[in-house]
């Protein structure tokens, strides 16, 4: 049986769900988090449904392994693809998904022109095609997922020319044709929101799921008597299928590791 003081896991594709955690951290300071970082299988948004569900039952079972309470899938891809096999595969452990934040973005716009910044996969899964039916079924939106992006957020370049570069080329016909609300459809996208702000200022709001999933969290962690009441800071332990250095690397600068406890340890797993 699951204890209030055991872990919280969190899985993504890559360092990504990061942007989720910050979010977590900040409703949740008390708590331990196992991250996992399947880098060496990053990006999910190329893979079929059915290797995305083989590849978050793996990373799934190591966190759990390891004692988490609970499971995040910090990663739009893995959630649609993914959420209901898991919580078929562990009935007791409360998992949380997640979906591209359409339906803010459906209240917010003003020229009811939605923009969906998403993964290739996530743009075509049903999943998505049913969230904008039911939220946004009014409003015209606009689907863009440019090859490269997740993989640049890996790397560390959240604010280089080829990142600027990527962004104006699929975002500047999104804003032509009306667009004023931005979904990031990827947890990888969150860590761009500055670059694209500087780009369109006021032209687009923009909108991501991790407060959502924040509170999600820590409603399913209290309604299951799972909340860490401990007054102290909580740990973070980072796991990676890829590089563990750099890992750490982008880890540090992403998180700013000066305002974030430091990692406990990261390994090779």
């Amino acid at each position: 049986m699951a204890e209030a003081h055991d872990p919280i896991g969190i899985l993504d594709s890559g360092v990504g769900g990061l942007s989720v955690l910050r979010e977590i951290r900040k409703l949740l300071p008390y708590e331990d988090f196992l991250y996992y970082a399947d880098s060496a299988n990053c990006p999910y948004g190329i893979r079929s449904p059915e290797e995305i569900r083989k590849l978050t039952q793996r990373v799934a079972t190591i966190l759990l392994e390891r004692g988490a309470k609970a499971l995040v899938i910090a990663c739009n891809t893995a959630s649609t693809h993914s959420v209901a096999y898991l919580r078929q595969l562990w009935l007791q452990i409360p998992i949380v998904g997640m979906v591209p934040a359409v339906k803010p973005a459906a209240g917010y716009t003003r020229n009811g022109v939605v923009g969906v910044l998403a993964t290739e996969a996530t743009s075509r899964a049903p999943a998505l095609q049913d969230v904008i039916e039911r939220f946004a079924g009014d409003k015209k939106v606009l689907i863009s997922a440019p090859p490269g992006l997740v993989e640049l957020v890996e790397s560390g370049n959240t604010e280089s020319a080829e990142t600027c570069a990527i962004l104006k080329t699929h975002l500047d016909p999104l804003v032509a044709q009306g667009v004023d609300a931005l979904v990031l459809g990827c947890t990888h996208f969150p860590f761009l929101r500055p670059l694209i702000e500087s780009i369109y200022g006021d032209k687009l709001l923009v909108i991501d799921s991790g407060e959502a999933v924040a509170r999600q969290t820590c409603r399913i962690l209290e309604n299951n008597g799972l909340l860490n009441l401990k007054a102290t800071s909580g740990t973070l332990t980072i796991f990676t299928s890829g590089n563990s250095q750099q890992v750490g690397v982008i880890t540090q600068k992403l998180l700013k590791m000066d305002s974030v406890p430091a990692v406990k340890f990261i390994i090779k797993s």
